[in-house]
């Protein structure tokens, strides 16, 4: 934007009606995924502690912003809402807490929950703010904004959350008309606001925040953010990049010491309310840090505010561009701050995973199931081998499934031929099976949906685990209209085991299994390992990846704690464990990789709370490995 637009080569222009609705578009989005994105689960274990920080995080830079601005001669609307952008936070350093395995430390929780409270205060003060600017300011027309602000919030937050709910219970499942709901709904949101005299970002804010718990973490957010993530929010960012000046940003001095006292006094507020909360909550150096670190990064709710301000007049481009720099700063500086700080942190005592996962007991008194499909003969082979293994082992049984599409159209004669096929398949699985003296029981079922089909003959023969080949469709168009893997990931009930295997499950004898923290999905991947190796006489290798600033008593302390974890995960078992300190992840994955046979990892997708992709570390990984994978699939499902 910067380099395109008019103060640069002059090839984009802020005022086309086109990029004015791209980014008006990608500024909706920016605010209703960073209300999608907050963690409730995570909010509602620490609200009143939360409460308590956001507070803290949230009158101290705001007092501290109007100061400034009253300092640098701006009026009394203009410094509030100065006040208002350095109150709130962006979750940019959420990823970087994630890797660490720290999510769980009582500091880290509150302050991701006190994003609620600051986000939620700036935006209402923000829409304030403009509401008083627009025109002649009385006490009437501020309590009129202010009760009709709490009418459509209520309306949004309660009418919405009901109506969505209601709606994906009546929609069947289909992703299509989920999909557009979404969107309704961010929309309507934004014109509600406008209607009541509020900005749209606040309503696009509230309606995210709204559908939070009805969309979940399943496909239908993957695609909403997707969207958003790939189009829209570049074009507002580009958008941002075109009102910048940057030769009149160097030529003013009071510019740059606006800027300086911006960011110093932004820094200073946000460590003073971490010390503030240290002291109230007794927290030790470490995690008031962390919280500091966590609270400073100005991305998202900052930079939308900051543009509406300077469309409605109330800001000038000297405050905008102290902004753009104010953003660039935290959002370096936040995250740098954070890997050192929260790397020391300890999860609480009294976690203590199941010594066995409950998705891997038989969810009856049916035996241990394995359900297999079966659609390539190149493949077949391999897959039954391993659930044999698998399935032998646990005393249980595996359950080879040969779906044939049947759509409206098809002819008797296809769908014959098409049974013909699925039927030659089940006979050749079974007769795999009989090799391992394991009995098969082959099922043919017919469908409209591959995808479906799995799910629903899974749940049906109350399958502990499926079995996949690997699927080659990858790119932009999966990423938007999904893959068969990502579709069966979503509905299963069971976890999905994703295979890419080069040579016989029977020849392997090193197992790598990389874990990023303590937790039940790590216990899972071990425990698969577990079981495949006990059936072949191989031997597992646990590889934990930290921070390359991690310090030796700490990397002990991980080792132990993970020794203990293996223990209880997988008793009886010897497993060699390795904690290596690297900043690239995938490539330490793929220097180990190089001794082992197979690398049992698991699909997950990580994103900034601005919607903004980062690479998966898995996908890095399954590019360049030369041995077998298989890549376990958690289930996601809606409540």
């Amino acid at each position: 934007g910067v380099i395109f637009g008019p103060h640069g080569l002059k090839l984009l222009q802020s005022e086309s009606e086109t990029m004015k609705l791209l980014s008006d578009t990608g500024l909706l989005y920016l605010m209703f995924v960073a209300g999608l994105e907050i963690d409730l689960e995570q909010f509602n274990k620490v609200k009143f502690r939360s409460a308590g920080f956001g507070s803290f995080t949230y009158f101290l830079p705001l007092i501290t912003g109007i100061l400034i601005g009253r300092l640098f001669g701006f009026d009394w609307v203009a410094a509030v809402l100065i006040g208002s952008m350095l109150a709130s936070h962006s979750l940019l350093t959420y990823p970087i807490v994630s890797r660490l395995g720290v999510v769980g430390n009582e500091a880290v929780t509150v302050t991701l929950g006190a994003t609620i409270f600051t986000d939620i205060r700036a935006l209402i003060l923000l829409a304030i703010c403009i509401g008083v600017g627009e025109g002649d300011f009385s006490i009437g027309k501020l309590l009129i904004l202010l009760v009709s602000l709490a009418i459509y919030a209520l309306v949004i937050l309660f009418g919405f959350n009901w109506l969505g709910q209601e709606f994906f219970r009546r929609s069947g499942g289909n992703q299509g008309n989920q999909f557009l709901f979404v969107l309704l709904v961010v929309f309507l949101s934004a014109l509600g606001a406008e209607l009541i005299g509020v900005e749209k970002i606040v309503g696009a804010f509230l309606a995210g925040f709204a559908v939070n718990e009805v969309v979940g973490d399943g496909p239908v957010k993957e695609k909403t953010v997707f969207v958003g993530s790939v189009l829209f929010i570049p074009i507002f960012f580009v958008n941002i990049g075109t009102l910048i000046d940057v030769s009149a940003f160097f030529t003013s001095l009071a510019s740059i010491w606006l800027s300086v006292v911006i960011v110093v006094g932004l820094l200073a507020s946000k460590f003073s309310a971490a010390f503030l909360a240290k002291l109230v909550y007794r927290y030790n150096w470490r995690q008031m840090f962390t919280m500091w670190s966590m609270s400073i990064p100005q991305v998202a709710t900052t930079l939308a505010a900051a543009l509406v301000g300077n469309e409605a007049g109330l800001l000038s481009e000297e405050v905008l561009n102290s902004v753009i720099v104010m953003m660039l700063v935290t959002a370096i500086l936040g995250p740098l701050v954070v890997t050192r700080a929260a790397s020391g942190l300890s999860v609480p005592d009294n976690f203590e995973p199941e010594d066995t996962p409950a998705d891997w007991q038989p969810q009856s008194a049916d035996a241990f199931s394995v359900v297999v499909p079966v659609y390539n003969p190149k493949t077949e082979k391999n897959l039954i081998e391993l659930a044999a293994l698998l399935a032998k082992h646990e005393s249980g049984r595996i359950v080879p499934l040969a779906l044939t599409l049947a759509r409206g159209e098809m002819e008797s004669s296809r769908l014959a031929a098409a049974l013909q096929q699925s039927e030659r398949l089940l006979q050749k699985a079974t007769a795999l099976s009989q090799e391992f003296d394991l009995e098969a029981d082959p099922l043919l079922r017919i469908d409209d949906s591959v995808s479906q089909g799995i799910a629903r003959a899974s749940r049906e023969q109350k399958a502990n685990l499926v079995i996949m080949g690997w699927s080659k469709r990858t790119g932009f168009r999966a990423r938007l209209f999904g893959n068969l893997i990502d579709e069966v990931l979503w509905a299963s009930h069971c976890p999905v085991a994703v295979t890419r295997l080069l040579d016989s499950p029977t020849n392997i004898r090193r197992i790598l299994v990389p874990v990023d923290n303590l937790s039940e999905q790590a216990a899972r991947k071990v425990r698969f390992a577990q079981i495949l190796a006990e059936a072949n006489q191989a031997q597992v290798t646990v590889l934990n990846i930290c921070d390359r600033r991690t310090s030796t008593n700490r990397q002990a302390w991980m080792k132990s704690q993970l020794s203990l974890l293996l223990s209880k995960w997988a008793p009886g078992n010897q497993f060699e464990i390795k904690i290596t300190a690297s900043n690239t992840i995938a490539r330490a994955i793929l220097q180990h990789a190089k001794q082992v046979d197979l690398v049992v990892m698991r699909s997950r997708r990580r994103r900034t709370a601005g919607g903004l992709a980062i690479s998966d570390v898995t996908t890095q990984v399954l590019q360049q490995l030369t041995c077998s994978v298989v890549m376990l699939g958690e289930p996601h499902q809606n409540s």
